[in-house]
């Protein structure tokens, strides 16, 4: 995709003269939607993003927030959505590597990885295919590494079936004499390259990425992909942390959307700097490569370093230790962004201008409508807001069993033990609470507790498409108080959050519409919640010849707790049953009516969110609380089908349909010996109603108006297996 004319136009008035083919391409990929968010730029100011734990925000490679005084925790996100599709495998994989060296470069080790990943619907054969590769892709470069990929989310949606979608979140620690940043600071100092050597691969991957997928995509754009080495990025982890022991580090930059040139220039621009750079020393691996192709290359697996000139021989030296290539490529200037190749200056340009000179785009917005009430007749009760002659207010046995049994059994809300039993998740021995319950907890024994134990650092992550489809704002103020509530389930109290913020082609007002109402749904949530979202990602032209994505805002948040002792999702037999919050009165977005048809208004959310999740929290740590598993996926027919156990099981009444499929966040089922405890916590906050009792003969009793539903373990593990059944 060349430089745009206009944009050509912006270059050559600025630089007095027509680019050089080199400054062409670095300026295409620079000033693209990948990297210089020209749509979505102005809607990035809703959120907020600063609390007094928050170190480093938006801006960096990684942000950092502070856990205590001697422990920070760095957290990241990145979208690898086009190279998915067509190179799965690699796609997703090397979208880890890239996460995992932006953490690298604030001085962080990686600790946990979370992946929210999309795919069209799960009876269509592609997607099957792109699902299996995606998920073998980051299980093989993650346990390679020997990162826990230990939470994330999966979406099948016909929305998604030419154009997945691969989020992948990373969770960092380091101390505050430790803490990198991406920002130059001294002319005079070195850039050293280290890593792998450099190649073809990957090359235009930033532009690539910012336009529609076309038809043939799958092979014309290979090229356009990376391809990844974890055995390398292993190496270059540790290398990393032994330059940072010996603090040779005075800033560093991950290589990834526009390569060299984009680490580079984007290094010194944030110090309102310049750099000199020989394109010559950098270490390559095919020979015959022209400047642009060394400069823009997404080859994996490459840090770029400034290093004082006193220091360049010994940072040689631990790259040779580590078997990494390694080349003193230049110096910061306070001058120009100048790459030299050959004798030749191939580029000479302002490094703000390169970094940040890109016009944004003024773009029109058309938000689509939430949908008018036509549902099936199988809801029933006042607050469905349908007519009773449209209903069927006393749904029979077997209308109610096919209802339940299609919403557990969707792919959806089936396990998804297919997923994550492929990933090492205990690798570091840090994973308190495992994938499959509502947060994962991981254990930081760096950090001081009153108690003494480790904190308990949460971490959930993910969206839900048929929410946002059906009413942006609304369903991304939903994913927000999901996941805080999936924290508040473990007893953690959020503390930050990253954002993927991923769209169609935001050329097109009604889709840039959707978008933008997503984000303002998503910031308004997370401020009302205290939640500072502290970085992120954009990733639009999610456009296919099959159409644009939904709108699908992935927010991966961490929070703490004090110890890492969290109330599992599954009962322990032994309380009484509880359902807190309120549910919204619909079902627009649900899985029920994606199987029932029909349409709805998006459920009303809680006034008091704030005050639900920090009432959840502190009733999960109470010693009464045997068990927490938060209400939303399918709502309370999923939530009762997964706390049930060989052993443990729940015997329980709702009212009716609606209670049963209600998708409403900022609610939960809670197991406890002191059901007045819980009551006097949620008091003046959110409802508190009685579900029945938990029992000890591994299966599911439940009522609804009359009708009496009953499920084995075994019944349930066959219904929620449809995923490990159709690919194993």
């Amino acid at each position: 995709m060349p430089l745009a004319d206009a944009d050509r136009e912006l270059v050559e008035a600025e630089l007095g003269r027509e680019p050089t083919r080199a400054e062409s391409a670095l300026f295409e990929n620079l000033w693209s939607e990948h990297c210089a968010y020209r749509s979505s730029r102005p809607l990035l100011s809703a959120f907020d993003s600063e609390s007094d734990d928050v170190v480093i925000g938006p801006g960096d490679d990684a942000a950092v927030v502070a856990l205590d005084g001697d422990t920070y925790a760095t957290l990241g996100i990145e979208s690898h959505n086009h190279p998915s599709y067509v190179d799965p495998f690699d796609g997703a994989a090397t979208g880890v590597g890239g996460i995992v060296r932006d953490t690298m470069s604030m001085g962080a080790y990686p600790i946990a990885l979370a992946d929210s990943l999309y795919f069209g619907g799960f009876d269509r054969e592609h997607s099957k295919y792109l699902f299996e590769g995606v998920v073998e892709g980051i299980s093989h470069y993650g346990n390679c590494i020997g990162v826990p990929t230990v939470a994330g989310s999966v979406a099948f949606d016909e929305g998604y079936e030419g154009n997945p979608l691969v989020n992948v979140a990373c969770v960092g620690l380091t101390t505050p004499d430790r803490l990198v940043t991406a920002t130059a600071e001294t002319p005079g100092n070195e850039l050293v390259l280290v890593g792998n050597a450099t190649g073809r691969d990957g090359l235009g991957g930033a532009s690539f990425a910012s336009e529609d997928l076309a038809e043939d995509a799958e092979t014309e754009d290979r090229p356009a992909v990376q391809v990844g080495d974890p055995y390398a990025e292993k190496r270059l982890i540790e290398c990393n942390e032994a330059l940072v022991d010996e603090g040779l580090l005075v800033a560093a930059r991950d290589l990834g959307a526009a390569g060299l040139g984009g680490a580079s220039s984007e290094l010194v621009a944030k110090g309102g700097l310049g750099a000199a750079i020989e394109l010559d020393r950098v270490h390559q691996r095919e020979p015959n490569m022209n400047a642009m192709e060394i400069l823009l290359a997404e080859s994996q697996e490459r840090m770029v370093y400034e290093v004082r000139p006193e220091d360049t021989d010994r940072v040689a030296e631990l790259a040779e230790r580590f078997d990494l290539g390694c080349s003193v490529i230049g110096e910061v200037t306070d001058g120009n962004y100048v790459c030299t190749f050959e004798g030749e200056t191939v580029v000479d340009a302002p490094a703000e201008y390169l970094a940040d000179g890109a016009p944004m785009n003024d773009l029109a917005r058309e938000e689509p409508e939430q949908p008018e009430r036509d549902l099936p007749g199988l809801v029933a009760g006042d607050d469905s807001g349908v007519d009773a002659d449209d209903t069927d207010a006393d749904p029979d046995g077997d209308a109610l069993r096919e209802a339940f049994e299609a919403v557990v059994a969707d792919p959806n809300t089936a396990s998804k033990r297919w997923v994550y039993r492929q990933y090492d998740h205990e690798v570091g021995v840090r994973t308190a609470v495992r994938p499959g319950d509502d947060a994962a907890v991981m254990a930081i024994r760096e950090a001081e507790t009153e108690s003494g134990e480790p904190l308990g650092l949460a971490l959930s992550s993910g969206a839900e498409p048929r929410w946002t489809a059906v009413a942006p704002y609304e369903g991304a103020r939903a994913v927000a108080l999901e996941n805080a509530t999936n924290l508040a389930a473990k007893g953690a109290t959020p503390l930050a959050a990253v954002d993927c913020l991923n769209g169609g082609n935001p050329e097109k007002p009604d889709v840039y519409g959707g978008f933008a109402a997503a984000v303002d749904g998503l910031a308004a949530a997370c401020a009302d919640l205290s939640i500072p979202v502290v970085g992120g990602n954009v990733s639009l032209y999610n456009d296919s010849v099959a159409g644009p994505i939904p709108p699908t805002p992935t927010l991966a948040v961490i929070g703490t707790r004090e110890g890492v002792d969290a109330p599992p999702a599954s009962v322990s037999g032994e309380g009484t049953l509880l359902h807190v919050g309120a549910p919204g009165g619909a079902l627009g977005g649900s899985r029920y009516l994606a199987h029932a048809g029909g349409s709805d208004r998006f459920p009303d959310l809680p006034d008091d969110a704030p005050e639900v999740v920090e009432a959840l929290s502190t009733v999960a740590d109470a010693d009464a609380t045997r068990a927490v598993h938060d209400v939303s996926h399918g709502g309370l027919a999923v939530a009762l089908a997964e706390v049930v156990t060989d052993e443990t099981g729940a015997d329980v009444a709702v009212d009716d349909a609606l209670a049963l499929f209600d998708e409403t966040p900022g609610r939960a089922v809670i197991e406890t010996t002191d059901p007045g405890a819980v009551r006097a916590a949620f008091d003046g906050i959110a409802p508190v109603s009685e579900l029945g009792t938990a029992t000890d003969d591994g299966s599911l009793s439940l009522s609804v108006d009359g009708v009496e539903l009953t499920y084995d373990a075994d019944a349930i593990r066959d219904l929620r297996g449809v995923i490990e059944r159709e690919l194993v």
